[in-house]
C-alpha cells in the first residue's frame, strides 16, 4: 500500500452511524455539497468525505516515478476508514466512487454496512471502454453498456482537441462548462453557484493537472473492474440515477438487476451532479437506507 497522505474531514457526532462519501474520478471530496452533508448530520449520521489522491488537498504523485492503479485508489478507501477508526461504514459513492463502493462491498463485505451508488455503472461493465469508443466514434460490441448522451460525446471530443487553459479564469470557465454539461437539462443551472464551487475547487487544489493521473491509473490496469461479481454483494444496496443522466444513462438499472435485493430510485430532473434541488430527496433516501 503506497504512502500517500489523504485529506479527509468528518461531521456529526462520533457515536452516530458513520457514512463514508466517495466522490468520482478526478474529483475532490467537496463536490459532496455542504448542504447535503448537513442534512445527513442533522439526521444523526457521522459523515466523512475525502479527496482522492491527486485531487484537492491530498498528496499529488509523480506518476512516472511512482505509478499506481485504481486498485490503489480503492485501497485508499480502507485507509480513510482506518484513519477515522471505522471497522465498517455505510458507503455512499458517486460516479466512479460508486464503482469503488461496489468493489469494496465485494472484496471486504464486513466493512460495508450498506451501499448507496449514485450516477454510477455496474462493476465489471466496461464503462471506461464504452465512453472511449463513443468518443472515438467506434461501434459498441453487442451487450455493451448504454452510451453517454450525444451532448456528452460532443463536449468531450471538443475538450480533447482543445489546448490546456492558460490561466485561472480560463480554467474556471472550462470547469463551469463541464459542470453545466454534467448537470443535464432537467433542472435550472445556477451559473453563479457553479462559479463559486469551481473557484473553490481550483483554489484548494495542490495541482489541478495531477488529476489526469487517474486516467493513467485506469490505463495501467484496464481490468480493474472484476466481471460478474455483483451477485456477491451482501450489503443492502440503494441505486440512485437521475432521469436526465448524461454520462451513464440506464446504468443504474443494470446495477440494481445484478445486486441481490438492490432497490433502484430515479430522481426526476437529476443529471450527473448533486444540485440543491435534489438534496432533500437524496438525503432522505440515504438516511432511510442507513437506518439500523
Amino acid at each position: 500500500m503506497q504512502n500517500v497522505n489523504i485529506w479527509s474531514e468528518e461531521f456529526g457526532a462520533e457515536n452516530d452511524a458513520p457514512v463514508l462519501l466517495i466522490m468520482g474520478s478526478m474529483s475532490q471530496g467537496v463536490l459532496w455539497p455542504d448542504e447535503f452533508v448537513g442534512r445527513l448530520t442533522a439526521g444523526g449520521r457521522r459523515v466523512i468525505r475525502y479527496d482522492h489522491r491527486d485531487t484537492g488537498m491530498s498528496d499529488t504523485v509523480d506518476f512516472e516515478a511512482h505509478p499506481y492503479t485504481w486498485d490503489d485508489i480503492k485501497d485508499d478507501v480502507y485507509r480513510v476508514m482506518d484513519a477515522h477508526g471505522l471497522d465498517s461504514a455505510h458507503v455512499v459513492g458517486h460516479s466512479a466512487g460508486g464503482l469503488l463502493g461496489q468493489f469494496v462491498a465485494v472484496e471486504r463485505p464486513e466493512r460495508v454496512r450498506s451501499l448507496t451508488v449514485i450516477g454510477s455503472s455496474p462493476l465489471g461493465g466496461g464503462e471506461g471502454q464504452v465512453i472511449m469508443r463513443a468518443l472515438l466514434g467506434q461501434p459498441q460490441p453487442e451487450g455493451s453498456l448504454p452510451e453517454p448522451s450525444p451532448e456528452f460525446v460532443a463536449f468531450y471530443r471538443a475538450l480533447m482537441a482543445a489546448p490546456p487553459a492558460q490561466d485561472r479564469r480560463a480554467a474556471i470557465e472550462g470547469m463551469i462548462a463541464e459542470q453545466r454539461l454534467l448537470h443535464g437539462t432537467g433542472l435550472p443551472f445556477d451559473e453563479d453557484a457553479a462559479r463559486r464551487l469551481q473557484e473553490r475547487i481550483y483554489d484548494r487544489a495542490r495541482d489541478l493537472s495531477a488529476t489526469v493521473n487517474h486516467r493513467l491509473a485506469a490505463m495501467a490496469r484496464p481490468d480493474f473492474e472484476p466481471v460478474g461479481v455483483l451477485g456477491r454483494v451482501k450489503a443492502p444496496t440503494l441505486v440512485i440515477e437521475g432521469s436526465h443522466e448524461p454520462a451513464k444513462p440506464g446504468h443504474g438499472a443494470l446495477i440494481a438487476e445484478r445486486v441481490p435485493g438492490a432497490r433502484l430510485m430515479i430522481v426526476a430532473g437529476l443529471g450527473h451532479t448533486l444540485p440543491p434541488e435534489a438534496h432533500e430527496e437524496l438525503a432522505a433516501a440515504i438516511l432511510a437506507h442507513t437506518t439500523g
